[in-house]
């Protein structure tokens, strides 16, 4: 073909395009329950990066965002202090300080990921702080237990949380690690032999008619079976993870016959434990000196619900994923076995971070309300079981799929994430909205470009996993420090200050 013949046919191809994406139905056109899209000229021709948000720590982004707290104004500040103090100087400037300290309080807990409080309740997390700074001198271990999908395998996430809690409150080790581990992680090196099945509440494995536990799945083991533990090299860990001086074996005994030995090789211990009967248990050892390398015998027939692997007393936070799961299987193990499961690992808090895998099957109202009953449910089951735990909710990161020719974040997915924050507060359960950690609509798409997730726009990359652990970390030392200013400033003296505050 001739030059100017192949430059008309280009014309020609560019005009038939212009003309279908003028006219093509907005919303797309279905056919056989599929929806064929077509690119708009406004999307064709806009700069792919107009319409991302800020990342976080670039300039302006959070005041972009999220509002900021509504803090005192002069007036009311004034009038405040007057009341309280009257007209004594030394008090008045004790009070004006502690207004400040609130106001910096009032900023922070607004500002970039901050937790959705039932109520507004700044005392929520209370129980779980009481409990945690008594661990270490009662000679406890208070498990946080970390459950959610593939965005939180190989201990993304639940590592920065338990660096944090473990620089607090002290204690050390990975935590509940399964007999057989399928999914590397950062935080330890374990192998297993012998004969092993897996009963899974989701993915791969039998199904057991509800005897899972509290990992939502158990491996049973019908003869001799050996489980080794090493600490791993890995520079992302927190060195408090490397070394291992509690071992706590929790498994439902078949014939009453079960038993297990632990052994050290470095420093020679080994010690022997002999189930007391048929039923759920725990063998718990106690080495006489912190170790890296551990391994467990283990003989007879018995369901092994998880193996914990700490170093003294404090908190442990255990990181449990559950690739493609939703979030539904709590309601599938028996609560009998559930209830005990938690009672012997001690449980001060747990997190239930889903969601995500659910985004790309949500195409209305209905299927938002549907999910979110599911999620009532389960939230439900964890409270009737485990009472006692304090419970947070971590909603959806952003997603992105292909609409109209661009990147754009799931149509229904800020709805659905509405819809879970309220659903949770409504059953008095904390949320964390990841969604708007990453700065809201079409930040997966900033958030790739930066490098912080992978390319299918769905998981975080290793730096950006760090930045929401640290962040959620940064929350919950926010919190704390509120928690301890209050016992040091006085609930009365709080309560009256705090409520001060502009509505």
């Amino acid at each position: 073909m001739k030059p100017w013949q192949i430059a008309l046919f280009i014309i020609l191809i560019i005009t038939c395009l212009g003309i279908i994406s003028f006219f093509f139905p907005e919303d797309g056109v279905t056919l056989a329950k599929h929806t064929i899209n077509f690119p708009s000229i406004e999307n064709v021709l806009a700069d792919p990066d107009a319409d991302l948000p800020d990342l976080p720590g670039d300039s302006l982004s959070r005041d972009k965002r999220i509002p900021r707290a509504t803090l005192f104004n002069r007036k009311k500040r004034e009038a405040i202090i007057a009341e309280i103090a009257k007209e004594d100087s030394i008090k008045q400037k004790r009070v004006a300080e502690q207004l400040d300290t609130l106001e910096h309080f009032k900023t922070t807990l607004a500002s970039e990921g901050h937790f959705y409080l039932p109520d507004g309740d700044v005392t929520y997390f209370d129980k779980f702080f009481e409990k945690a700074a008594a661990a270490k001198g009662r000679g406890e271990v208070l498990r946080v237990l970390h459950y959610g999908d593939s965005q939180i395998e190989m201990d993304r996430i639940s590592g920065n949380l338990r660096a944090y809690f473990q620089s607090k409150f002290g204690g050390g080790g990975p935590g509940l690690l399964p007999a057989v581990q399928t999914v590397a992680s950062y935080a330890v090196s374990q192998s297993a032999s012998g004969p092993f099945t897996l009963y899974s509440t989701y993915g791969d494995g039998a199904r057991a008619k509800g005897n899972y536990g509290h990992m939502l799945k158990c491996y049973r083991l019908t003869g001799g079976g050996t489980f080794t533990a090493n600490a791993t090299s890995n520079k992302r860990t927190d060195s408090r993870v490397k070394r291992f001086s509690r071992v706590t074996l929790l498994y439902n005994d078949h014939d009453g016959k079960f038993r297990a030995s632990l052994s050290d090789r470095k420093h020679g211990y080994d010690s022997t434990c002999v189930s007391s009967g048929a039923g759920i248990h725990a063998f718990r050892w106690q080495t006489d000196s912190s170790t890296a390398s551990l391994r467990i015998n283990m003989q007879g027939t018995a369901d092994i619900y998880g193996i914990m692997i700490d170093n003294g007393p404090g908190v442990s936070v255990d990181n449990i994923p559950l690739r493609s799961s939703s979030g539904n299987q709590f309601t599938l193990v028996t609560d009998t076995i559930l209830r005990k499961c938690y009672q012997l690992s001690n449980v001060g808090m747990i997190i239930m971070q889903f969601g995500g895998n659910t985004v790309p099957s949500v195409y209305s109202t209905k299927s938002i309300n549907d999910y979110c009953a599911q999620m009532q449910k389960q939230i439900r089951r964890v409270k009737s079981v485990c009472p006692n735990a304090t419970i947070l909710f971590i909603g959806p990161s952003d997603m992105s799929h292909s609409y109209s020719g661009s990147l754009q974040t799931y149509k229904f997915l800020p709805a659905m994430i509405d819809s879970l924050r309220n659903m949770c507060l409504r059953n008095h359960v904390a949320y964390w909205d990841l969604y708007e950690v990453m700065g809201g609509r079409n930040s997966m798409v900033a958030w790739v470009k930066k490098g912080w997730a992978g390319p299918d726009y769905v998981h975080f990359t290793p730096v950006g996993a760090n930045y929401v652990g640290k962040t959620l970390s940064e929350n919950f030392a926010t919190l704390y420090e509120l928690y301890l200013t209050r016992r040091k400033m006085g609930e009365q003296q709080f309560d009256n200050l705090w409520e001060a505050a502009e509505n």
